[in-house]
């Protein structure tokens, strides 16, 4: 089983962005303990983020092709984007919509998702548990499905 990891915008800066909000463990020891997580639980997890919508459309594209399944934290871009929206529909492959905070309990902006229609679910406001909520529910469904 393999698992695509992707972070959007402004996630690059864990650990020092508004670490009330969003916790103070780096990106690249999320990465690290969602590997870890994988590796435990038989899948391959690789991880990317960008800042650029662009980046994340193609890592979506090139994610039909050899994923089985992806984690995603769109920060800014799951209020705004149809172009992220469309492409998760695109690629046939199940998608888990994630958030280190709980985006109910913020602006009223961050209430809305572009995506959470088009994704398999969505896991917010556990921190980085989030993503290790997000990647196992993936592998749980891959393994019922079989």
């Amino acid at each position: 089983m393999k698992i695509l990891v992707l972070h959007g915008p402004n996630l690059n800066l864990l650990g020092t962005r508004e670490p009330e909000v969003y916790g103070r463990m780096t990106l690249e020891e999320i990465n690290q303990k969602l590997v870890e997580q994988g590796r435990t639980d038989g899948a391959e997890v690789r991880c990317l983020q960008s800042n650029h919508e662009g980046a994340l459309i193609d890592a979506l594209q090139e994610a039909r092709i050899w994923a089985d399944g992806v984690v995603f934290n769109l920060g800014g871009y799951t209020h705004t984007s149809v172009a992220l929206r469309d492409a998760i529909s695109a690629i046939g492959i199940p998608v888990v919509e994630v958030h280190l905070s709980n985006v109910y309990a913020r602006e009223e902006f961050r209430h809305t998702s572009m995506i959470s229609a088009v994704c398999k679910g969505k896991i917010a406001g556990f921190g980085w548990r989030s993503y290790i909520l997000g990647l196992k529910a993936l592998i749980d469904l891959k393994i019922s499905s079989h």
